[in-house]
């Protein structure tokens, strides 16, 4: 059961109301009345910014459920507070709450493009597509005043190295001369994930990401820059979003898409209720529902963490929502498969004297 809101603090925008503890906390808070009839004077919840100086910016890993084996995150947790966040239970291995902490506790990593290019200059390094905002969004709104993505990008580019990028934040388009450049060397891919067209929907389920038309505006813009741009239509949510996988791949491919893709819901840990929670408090109507689907693609539960079964689901339910996809996708017009990043030019930058390669 999740703690009540705590009624002294304000929110505004944000995508879930509470601050459970972490699943490795020893103890839990519990706020209890002391009797006194006394009001607490209230303040408006601000988002809080902390720097983090890691050794090492490259994550790498073995998922077979994924198509990259390294990526790189200048933050944790997301100001764009998107209710079903797989990403959430990170912020239990900081200490932090995955509910409001994610959203208004941010960390950033200000030294990120240092430290790429410190690891990229290993004699061992050998290079492949490094994926960015895989765990939380590179371009949530605090990159706009700390430009932590400028950097990176220039490294990359400086050592023709390529890059992948999910993202569903409009500073993108600060960074479009970056990413035209890095795309005409065949060295990069945005993915714009859309989960809903109903703007009123995504102002609830998504407090601070921008609204579709500004996403759709997104792959409009980077694929006129010559920017390879996959739509993602993930999460799909049972009953809320599933309808509109058709409407959202039609419209992301009018505004220039060319590559597609679909993620099911999924609420691992601590996602679970607070997602419950949102539901009671949005559409109490079709809360049960909803997790009645959810448990139907998901072996009876809220959640299914198995390799091969996590980013697709199972059942009928499942099925029949990728064939929808499927058949759109063709129809659209789609590429079934992206485009082949080129590693073929890495190595370090030039610098004044070095010698010209006559090749």
């Amino acid at each position: 059961m999740l703690p009540p809101r705590d009624p002294d603090k304000r929110l505004k925008a944000r995508g879930t109301d509470t601050r459970p503890d972490g699943r490795f906390e020893p103890h839990q808070r519990l706020r209890e009345s002391d009797g006194w009839d006394i009001p607490e004077d209230s303040h408006l919840l601000r988002t809080q910014v902390t720097v983090e100086r890691p050794r090492s910016i490259i994550t790498r890993n073995t998922s077979p459920d994924i198509s990259f084996d390294r990526s790189l995150n200048p933050y944790r947790g997301c100001e764009h507070g998107c209710i079903y966040c797989y990403a959430r239970p990170t912020h239990a291995y900081l200490g932090l709450s995955p509910g409001l902490d994610f959203e208004t506790r941010i960390t950033a990593k200000p030294d990120a493009a240092e430290l790429l290019a410190r690891e990229l200059a290993r004699p061992s390094y050998r290079p492949a597509p490094i994926a960015l905002g895989t765990n939380t969004d590179p371009y949530q709104p605090v990159e706009s005043r700390l430009a932590i993505m400028p950097g990176i990008l220039r490294v990359l580019s400086d050592w023709n190295h390529p890059v992948t990028l999910v993202t569903r934040g409009q500073t993108v388009l600060r960074d479009l001369d970056l990413w035209a450049e890095l795309a005409a060397k065949r060295m990069a891919a945005v993915g714009v994930s859309i989960t809903t067209l109903d703007g009123g929907l995504a102002r609830t389920m998504e407090p601070r990401a921008p609204a579709p038309a500004t996403r759709l505006r997104m792959i409009r813009e980077l694929s006129s820059a010559g920017v390879p741009v996959r739509v993602m239509v993930a999460p799909v949510i049972p009953v809320l979003t599933e309808p509109e996988i058709e409407a959202i791949l039609a419209a992301a491919r009018e505004a220039g898409a060319t590559t597609a893709s679909m993620i099911p819901l999924r609420l691992p840990h601590e996602v679970a209720p607070l997602f419950r929670n949102w539901l009671d408090r949005h559409h109490p109507g079709m809360a049960a529902h909803v997790m009645n689907r959810v448990a139907a693609m998901r072996g009876g539960r809220d959640n299914d963490p198995r390799f091969g079964h996590r980013f697709r689901g199972e059942g009928v339910e499942a099925d029949l929502a990728l064939q929808r996809f499927r058949l759109a996708r063709r129809r659209l017009g789609y590429h079934k498969d992206a485009a082949t990043l080129d590693c073929s030019r890495f190595g370090p930058p030039q610098r004044a004297g070095d010698q010209l390669s006559l090749f």
